[in-house]
């Protein structure tokens, strides 16, 4: 089950679940309201029989000046239940029926055992419900999920012969007639679709339980190797020892590429990009000194975009890969001063 699917099984499951349950425990607290009004009708019914004939051990018993307390009344308090009554024949006392605290809380307490486990047997059906009515609500999303991931996959192979051919007719342009900026931008935006076709594949695969150990130090090391071939003017530094991780590589990687590939894309010339780990809080930072960014609290939102090159959907992916993997991500940013990415990698250190 993927992110999304995961996500709305338990919206679902939350919603059906928590209407049903707040509806049964409405319903169970005004019955178990109607249960206590019946035991203290029932405890008073049989007062007002032992009040004839005094047969009745539940009850103390006991005779009492009149007062102004009023006669076939029910009185409950902390003390428990009271009722007065007449006695025959006399004007100057009544009669005093009281069942104390203890025995009416005894009652009581059999009352609530019962609510109690009908409660949780309703409930035990009801979360078997939930269950059912989400997966059941799931299957139009997967079935449509299923066929996106199917179209974007056939679309995605079908990118690779116009772009080999591109690539190719480009090259050979530029053997006959030499360097020239339409086909550098033209070599560019073949590099562009490229990338997001990269993105797109990333995007598609789950990447939560295909592990593998790697060190970080080597893998940095290579991209920035690789980068500083394409951005000769951008001083790349690092500071990071052996570190060993255990995650999803080709992930990890496409979050490293892109965040380093955006650094030197957008910084200024002569400008620096630094990689520096903290062992102690196992946090990875890429220091860049380029442009900044406006809104850093945007940046991960599909198709935002500060600049006129990409289309704004690099960084969404690596907020999702870094989601899938559990690397917490942070982001500050100063315009023309630069912008510092914090990995929290604690979850996938190994040392």
């Amino acid at each position: 089950m993927s992110r999304v699917e995961l996500e709305s099984f338990l919206k679902s499951f939350i919603l059906f679940f928590s209407s049903l349950g707040i509806l049964i425990a409405s319903l169970f607290y005004i019955n178990y309201t109607k249960e206590i009004q019946t035991l203290d009708e029932r405890i008073f019914s049989q007062m007002r029989v032992c009040s004839f004939d005094l047969k009745c051990e539940q009850f103390k018993i006991d005779f009492l000046e009149k007062s102004h307390k009023e006669l076939y009344t029910l009185y409950k308090n902390e003390e428990g239940l009271s009722s007065y009554y007449p006695i025959p024949n006399s004007q100057k006392y009544i009669l005093l029926l009281h069942l104390n605290a203890d025995k009416y809380n005894q009652q009581l307490k059999k009352l609530q055992n019962k609510a109690i486990w009908d409660f949780s047997a309703i409930l035990i059906i009801v979360i078997v419900l939930s269950v059912l009515f989400s997966v059941y609500a799931l299957y139009p999303l997967r079935n449509a999920l299923l066929l996106t991931q199917e179209f974007i996959k056939d679309i995605l192979h079908d990118f690779n012969t116009p772009l080999a051919s591109l690539r190719l007719n480009s090259s050979m342009l530029k053997r006959e007639i030499g360097e020239n900026e339409k086909i550098n931008r033209m070599e560019q935006s073949i590099e562009n679709i490229l990338n997001l076709q990269q993105h797109l594949r990333s995007y598609l695969h789950n990447h939560t339980m295909q592990k593998e150990e790697f060190d970080l130090q080597t893998l940095l090391e290579q991209h920035i190797y690789l980068l500083e071939k394409n951005y000769p003017k951008i001083h790349f530094t690092t500071e990071i020892q052996s570190t060993k991780l255990l995650t999803n590589k080709k992930a990890f990687s496409r979050i490293i590429d892109n965040i380093l590939t955006n650094a030197a894309k957008y910084n200024k010339t002569q400008g620096s990009v630094s990689a520096v780990y903290d062992a102690r809080n196992k946090n990875l930072r890429i220091i860049d000194t380029g442009k900044g960014i406006k809104a850093p609290q945007r940046i991960f939102e599909r198709f935002y975009k500060e600049q006129e090159r990409g289309i704004g959907i690099g960084l969404h992916i690596v907020k999702k890969l870094c989601d899938e993997i559990g690397v917490k991500i942070d982001v500050q940013s100063e315009i023309s001063k630069g912008t510092t990415f914090t990995l929290n990698l604690s979850r996938l250190t190994l040392d």
